[in-house]
């Protein structure tokens, strides 16, 4: 089996006070789907999208392209992904011309990543070429650790030894217990003081305006019933457990 590296590029941030009900949840839907092209536009050539797995991304590159041990791949893939992420979110907030609790809290939405080296295997199902193997599973089960952090990227111990030297000083280890594959020592670098944040461009009222006319259109097919909103984002599933998205009325919650 090829050995590869994989990340998951992940979006968080919503909080429980957001109001359940269809614009809020439509616009969220658009919201996090912007970020998450901005996310795959700014990854190098070498990573592959595997999967969008609602409000994430998760990528693959393999090894012989990626080069195990190379200096400055990751960490300069990391950074890249996260800078895009950081421009597009300060234009969002600029642009935004929208109330809704779904657009206000587009501003506190973070990015972080969990990243492995291990062998991969492929499987077609139907049409769909699927990543699969037991280091697949180890990368999504970093998702769940108990970084003291919001912004950054948590790191198996193979993977650390690989990247460049200038990221492994930076590294704090982390020992946890994963579900299912046992205890294993992790690293975490804080992004928020290792890359630096964009300038944003100034906005104007057209401008406005026309990102407002590209999210209506965009959220129509969410607002109207025909989609689920945010069907599948594992961050907010805090918020949508006192209501759906099909509820017709906001509802505030506890």
């Amino acid at each position: 089996m090829p050995r590869a590296l994989l990340l998951i590029a992940d979006i968080g941030g919503y909080t429980r006070f957001m109001k359940v009900h269809r614009i809020n949840l439509a616009h969220a839907q658009y919201v996090v789907g912007q970020l998450l092209e901005a996310v795959i536009d700014a990854a190098p050539r070498a990573y592959t999208v595997a999967k969008l797995e609602g409000d994430a991304a998760f990528f693959y590159a393999t090894l012989p392209e990626v080069g195990q041990g190379d200096s400055g791949k990751f960490g300069g893939a990391v950074a890249a992904i996260r800078r895009a992420f950081l421009r597009r979110r300060a234009e969002l907030v600029i642009d935004r011309a929208c109330t809704c609790d779904g657009c206000v809290q587009a501003s506190e939405l973070k990015l972080k990543f969990v990243g492995h080296v291990g062998e991969i295997a492929f499987q077609k199902v139907k049409r769909f070429r699927e990543v699969a193997g037991v280091d697949v599973i180890h990368v999504h089960r970093l998702l769940k650790n108990s970084v003291p952090l919001s912004e950054y990227v948590l790191m198996s111990e193979p993977l650390k030894d690989s990247v460049e030297e200038a990221l492994r000083a930076q590294v704090t280890a982390l020992d946890e217990h994963l579900e299912g594959l046992g205890d294993a020592r992790s690293f975490y670098v804080d992004l928020a003081s290792t890359v630096e944040a964009p300038v944003p461009r100034a906005s104007s009222a057209l401008r406005r305006l026309f990102a407002w006319l590209k999210m209506t259109l965009r959220s129509l097919p969410f607002m109207v019933g025909v989609r689920t909103p945010c069907d599948g984002f594992r961050n907010m599933r805090g918020i949508l457990v006192a209501g759906t998205s099909a509820d017709p009325a906001p509802k505030e919650l506890a």
